[in-house]
């Protein structure tokens, strides 16, 4: 079953770019990567898809509901955690934490406190003496006390120091082993690359690829280093998929997408002193994709 189906979503405001035919699935019990740089359009689908703003056109399901129909039922079983999180000052954590509870109409007394253990964050502080890392730990806590079915990530991270990031992601991963459905929209793709089991990549306003994470590192692209005897020349190396070449004296560097035989075969043209053939990070697909659309 899909947990959330999104079709053709367009959100548009005046001159100013929205998203334009947004179509994408997630699969119950996914961990689902949404990314794409700052200012693509991640937010605004997101914030579509929870009806906090209205579409322009299309459509999209969660739990196979209307997203506009059903709000309030579906935001039962929902966590939701936005970019910037902002609360009333002189509250303190737990007081917020227990009027977010009583939306709920369940007793999540535990599960709080569980979460702000895991999370080192101090029940008993007001809100305005918080630092921002501390607020996004409220606000993680908020999305999850109620164990939803469904959670929604966007830009999580920001805030968090190295050490909580990791229990962040243990926390998810814990979560999602239970069978919650994850959307997790970043810009930082190391994260969408240990988390995720699918990606959407999202360019100015529009999707240019959904793809698998293992598919995206595998079967696309592989790194080829060479260091060479003698110096050769950029040219070389002018065969259908192979992209960002970089040669500096006897060393070549480039990622290589299609037939492993054809470029062995032209490898075997040159005298080599090492040769390193290794998987991508996401980051050099990720800016493949973005050269190759411009």
């Amino acid at each position: 079953m899909n947990v959330i189906e999104i079709k053709n979503l367009t959100k548009t405001y005046g001159k100013a770019r929205g998203i334009s035919n947004i179509s994408f699935h997630v699969e119950e019990g996914e961990i689902f990567g949404f990314i794409g740089p700052n200012g693509a359009g991640k937010s605004t689908t997101i914030r579509t898809l929870l009806s906090l703003i209205y579409p322009t056109s299309g459509s999209a399901t969660i739990f196979g509901k209307d997203t506009v129909k059903f709000a309030p039922e579906i935001k039962k079983e929902i966590g939701y955690l936005p970019s910037e999180v902002f609360y009333y000052d002189n509250m303190r954590v737990k007081d917020l934490l227990k009027y977010s509870a009583s939306f709920y109409k369940k007793d999540c007394s535990k599960r709080i406190k569980e979460l702000a253990e895991i999370m080192d964050l101090d029940l008993n502080k007001k809100i305005d003496d918080l630092s921002f890392g501390n607020k996004k730990k409220v606000g993680i806590v908020q999305g999850l006390l109620h164990n939803p079915k469904l959670i929604i990530l966007d830009e999580p991270t920001s805030g968090l120091d190295p050490l909580m990031q990791q229990k962040f992601f243990d926390l998810l991963k814990e979560e999602n082993k239970k069978g919650t459905t994850i959307l997790f929209s970043s810009h930082i793709l190391s994260e969408v690359q240990k988390m995720c089991d699918r990606v959407a990549i999202i360019k100015e306003g529009q999707i240019v690829k959904v793809e698998k994470i293992s598919t995206l590192k595998e079967n696309n692209h592989k790194r080829f280093k060479l260091e060479t005897k003698s110096p050769i020349e950029k040219g070389f190396f002018n065969l259908a998929g192979v992209t960002n070449m970089e040669v500096k004296d006897h060393h070549v560097s480039f990622l290589y997408s299609g037939n492993i035989n054809i470029i062995m075969k032209k490898l075997s043209e040159v005298e080599l002193m090492n040769l390193w053939i290794e998987e991508p990070d996401l980051e050099e697909i990720f800016m493949h994709y973005y050269e190759k659309e411009k």
